[in-house]
């Protein structure tokens, strides 16, 4: 796994939610084999409502029945790196959207009360 810090490329894959490979969620299967190439991070992100390339909008409101929510996969790291991931997507995304940004990355790690500054307060906030 990488450890980032500075410029870095956003990868989004925007699919629906029941999309599959071999009988998974897509997503799943995306967020495994990111983790298993060694990118710094995914996530899953469950849309609410949306509509894509079908003009038909999908809804979780309670009036509404969706069969096919939207999933946004995030996907941050190297540019390098990420633009090597991107064959992988060819095979698995039979239909989506995906994006590329460049961003920069500010990582915070997780410390514990022995790790805090002087005049912190063990959450990492400086007392008043």
């Amino acid at each position: 796994m990488t450890r980032l810090t500075g410029r870095a490329l956003r990868l989004t894959v925007f699919i629906g939610e029941h999309d599959r490979w071999h009988h998974k969620p897509l997503y799943a299967e995306i967020v495994h084999r990111a983790h298993a190439a060694g990118l710094a991070g995914a996530s899953v992100f469950h849309g609410i409502e949306g509509f894509g390339a079908s003009s038909l909008i999908h809804t979780s409101r309670l009036l509404s029945l969706s069969e096919d929510l939207p999933v946004a996969v995030i996907i941050v790291d190297t540019e390098e790196r990420v633009r090597a991931f991107l064959p992988q997507l060819d095979e698995l995304v039979a239909e989506g959207l995906v994006t590329l940004d460049d961003c920069e990355v500010i990582r915070y790690a997780g410390r514990g009360a022995d790790d805090a500054p002087s005049g912190a307060d063990g959450k990492g906030e400086k007392s008043l």
